[in-house]
């Protein structure tokens, strides 16, 4: 059928009659359909979120750094204070991920390379998920306290995930040298770490180089768990220094992957065996035996999340023209300024005021770093304690 400007402006004039009329009918007899006035609002909703879907969504890491003091780890938890929860709260108000991203992150593949606990911080921490192309790094910062700072942002490709796909983790513990007094003389935190001492330190954390099984330095583990086997690439100590009236080491662990308290007691192990407390030998009688010895866990206020590594990946993907390298030494200078401005001076603020160390190292003689007699209270981990492959000391 053909309509001629005429005929059409009829059928116009006829339609509008209609609906008008229809309307009149609804209004005067309730049982009639009436148009909802939210008709328009829900058709401008669904156009915005249209507009929102089609925003071109790419897979990227994110490099940040933070400082633990006053938070309750990374990890989200519903009600508490958390450094996720603050990223989310960012990227919500920076416009890079909806509300529904925000309540539920497995929208945009969230993933975070490694727990990290109450007050524990982190140097270079990498989170991967989907924003927008032209996502930059100072709108996600705008909205962040000054104790948390997104460094970095990079492409990675979009089965990347950074947990999954890292090799290694770096993590290191920073302590008082009085840690290492020998045993028998009284802990003074003016304490000056001398050269021999210190060349103790470095041969007592040799030992636990290489591929060992680590169940009595986690909880609750059977001996013959093939899980508990963890590969220590290297455990070193940096040379001391002075932070106000302490003179402080840190202490650098790096291994394929870490469970549950491991780093805090190969170190908590490595204090008593420096200071004379228990023989060397307990550190390989540790690896051997299927009972459980009873080997102290360092406080957990100077553990610091150092570095993740992505090294197969870097090989396959970082030299393709598309993708960078994610060793992010660019930033190092950055990662630098944060950990003097934020994260050592927390970790001696802690010390100084709640003495942790201190406090820790008189119960040190209490151990018997021999099989316990009873373990009962040795309890096993939560599921947010445990994080299957890469639980680390978080």
């Amino acid at each position: 059928m053909r309509f001629t400007l005429k005929t059409l402006r009829v059928f116009l004039r006829r339609n509008i009659s209609e609906a008008a009329v229809s309307n009149t009918m609804a209004e005067e007899d309730p049982t009639k359909k009436r148009p909802l006035i939210e008709d328009t609002q829900i058709i401008d909703a669904k156009k915005q979120k249209v507009e929102v879907d089609r925003i071109k969504r790419k897979k990227v890491a994110l490099l940040m750094c933070y400082s633990g003091l006053g938070y309750l780890g990374m990890q989200r938890n519903p009600g508490t204070k958390t450094i996720e929860e603050d990223l989310m709260k960012a990227l919500l108000k920076s416009s890079l991920i909806t509300e529904e991203a925000y309540i539920t992150p497995q929208q945009v593949m969230f993933q975070r390379a490694a727990r990290t606990d109450k007050g524990v911080s982190a140097a270079r921490q990498v989170v991967s998920l989907k924003l927008p192309e032209k996502s930059k790094v100072e709108e996600i910062n705008e909205h962040l306290p000054e104790q948390i700072r997104v460094l970095g942002l990079k492409r990675v490709t979009k089965n990347f995930n950074s947990k999954s796909s890292c090799d290694a983790r770096t993590y290191s513990y920073m302590l008082p040298t009085f840690a290492f007094t020998p045993s028998g003389q009284a802990v003074d935190e003016t304490f000056r770490i001398s050269p021999e001492i210190m060349e103790k330190v470095r041969e007592t954390m040799k030992l636990f180089e290489g591929t060992h099984n680590f169940h009595n330095f986690t909880s609750r583990r059977k001996p013959l768990d093939p899980s508990n086997n963890r590969y220590i690439m290297s455990f070193e100590a940096e040379e001391p220094f002075v932070s106000g009236e302490l003179e402080m080491v840190v202490l650098k662990v790096k291994g394929q992957s870490f469970m549950l308290h491991q780093i805090r007691k190969m170190v908590g192990l490595a204090v008593a065996v420096v200071s004379g407390l228990a023989p060397a030998e307990t550190v390989s009688r540790a690896w051997r035996t299927a009972e459980r010895l009873d080997i102290p866990v360092a406080p957990g206020a100077g553990l610091v999340l150092e570095e993740i590594h992505y090294d197969r990946y870097n090989q396959k993907f970082g030299k393709d023209g598309i993708h960078e390298c994610l060793d992010w030494h660019e930033y190092d200078e950055d990662v630098a300024k944060f950990k003097k401005k934020f994260i050592h001076p927390a970790i001696v603020e802690t010390e100084t005021k709640e003495k942790s160390m201190l406090n820790w190292l008189v119960t040190l003689p209490l151990h018997s770093y021999d099989v316990r007699e009873n373990h009962v209270n040795d309890t096993a981990p939560t599921e947010q304690e445990e994080d299957g492959i890469q639980a680390g000391d978080d």
